[in-house]
């Protein structure tokens, strides 16, 4: 089954490389953040799935926890981590382990964190000690859901599991750990991850819907730290030797290659068992972080990645860099993707995603939805609003180039390029 993974998501990048035509992204509140411009020599690493109160696999640690462990490491090397917590996986019964090796090892049915029956030894729900340690050393905490119940359907290789099925149960996941976390300790968690990122949730919305309804950006990966995936080498040794040089390789290949590769990047971990059962992060972590103070980098949190520059395309170098912070807050000023293209000519429709509240924007597309059955073109909640204020003309379609803008709320531009337009708005 590790194989199916492998090659599933081998086969998944070419078809998007070489045969799929290219993704279509639109403006969004909700930005896919796998990493940002920076020149300088900073990246994150967010951990999967815990925390996790058993120890690493095998222990040679004295029993200590793999979050302890962790937790060890990145100070050492006065790193800072984002742990993608789950909440509870307790209530994911009845259900009975997977093979070995496979995605379902943990569960057919459902995900069990720490491992299926170990429920009560892992999540922030069962881990005070855990999550206050966390927080006392200044980590980054982001919400993985409170079930860690996937959205949608993933058939290649969950087509077994339970999913969570629509907009509002799967808002409803996500805010409740949300909630857990501000209650129990003041924390307000600003990114979340989906439970394996399984975006479409089948009754016409998406993951970034949900994201826009509790106000939370979308926390992606770039690199693959690779310690999830077991190996078949050999015995558990060399298994778990041939595991942690997985994670170590591609990361100096990389880096031989091009020194600057990781600036700005967020590296995927996990914070517990891999599908063989095995922790290879307790050890590869550690030659991971040398590997990047060797040359030069800091391992931070994607907030702080984030004050850097929130977005993919758009550095300190640029003089519109603040304003474009600034409107982000309140408007959709970049692509899902999290590019602003700022070259790219602006069309009618994302005028309306600058022009419309928020609020308005995103409850009249989702009445859409709900009416419709299916999704909605994302700028349609905009375009009504403006349209009923006399901005845009009733019927004009989102793709329509730009000719004029609304008096009163710019100052006069050269073009209707995204960077002129968004460069004299005065209307926030």
């Amino acid at each position: 089954m590790s194989l199916i993974v492998k090659v599933g998501k081998a086969g998944k990048r070419f078809l998007k490389t070489y045969v799929l035509p290219p993704a279509v992204h639109h403006l969004s509140y909700t930005r896919r953040i796998e990493r940002v411009k920076t020149t300088r020599r900073i990246c994150a690493m967010t951990f999967d799935d815990g925390p996790m109160d058993l120890p690493a696999a095998p222990d040679r640690f004295d029993g200590r926890s793999l979050t302890d462990i962790l937790l060890d490491t990145l100070g050492e090397f006065n790193a800072r981590g984002t742990f993608d917590v789950v909440g509870d996986t307790s209530d994911n019964y009845p259900d009975r382990a997977g093979k070995l090796g496979s995605a379902a090892w943990g569960g057919l049915k459902y995900d069990h964190y720490p491992d299926i029956h170990r429920d009560d030894r892992g999540g922030a729900v069962h881990n005070d000690r855990l999550i206050r340690r966390i927080l006392a050393e200044g980590h980054q905490i982001t919400d993985h859901g409170y079930r860690h119940i996937i959205f949608g359907k993933k058939n290649i290789v969950y087509g077994k599991r339970v999913t969570l099925g629509s907009f509002d149960a799967a808002a409803a996941d996500i805010a409740r750990l949300r909630d857990y976390l501000r209650e129990h300790y003041g924390y307000t968690v600003t990114m979340a991850r989906p439970p394996h990122y399984v975006d479409r949730i089948g009754d016409g919305f998406t993951s970034y819907d949900v994201y826009d309804r509790l106000g939370c950006q979308y926390m992606a990966a770039s690199f693959d730290g690779a310690g999830w995936l077991p190996s078949a080498a050999g015995d558990a040794d060399a298994a778990l030797e041939a595991e942690v040089n997985a994670m170590v390789a591609p990361m100096q290949a990389a880096l031989e290659q091009d020194p600057d590769f990781f600036c700005g990047q967020i590296i995927f971990q996990k914070d517990g068992y891999n599908m063989a059962k095995r922790t290879p992060v307790a050890w590869g972590l550690r030659r991971q972080l040398e590997l990047l103070r060797t040359y030069g980098y800091q391992v931070v949190t994607v907030d702080e990645l984030l004050a850097e520059s929130p977005f993919a395309d758009v550095g300190r170098e640029d003089p519109l860099l603040e304003t474009l912070r600034a409107l982000a807050e309140q408007r959709a000023v970049a692509y899902s993707d999290n590019t602003v293209r700022l070259d790219r000519a602006m069309t009618a429709g994302e005028l309306a995603m600058l022009l419309a509240p928020r609020e308005e924007a995103l409850r009249r597309r989702w009445e859409a939805i709900r009416q419709a059955g299916k999704s909605q073109h994302a700028y349609c909640g905009a375009l009504a609003w403006c349209a009923e204020q006399g901005l845009i003309a009733a019927g004009t379609a989102p793709d329509a180039p730009l000719t004029a803008l609304p008096e009163g709320l710019f100052a006069p531009v050269q073009d209707f390029t995204r960077r002129s337009v968004y460069g004299a708005y005065q209307g926030l």
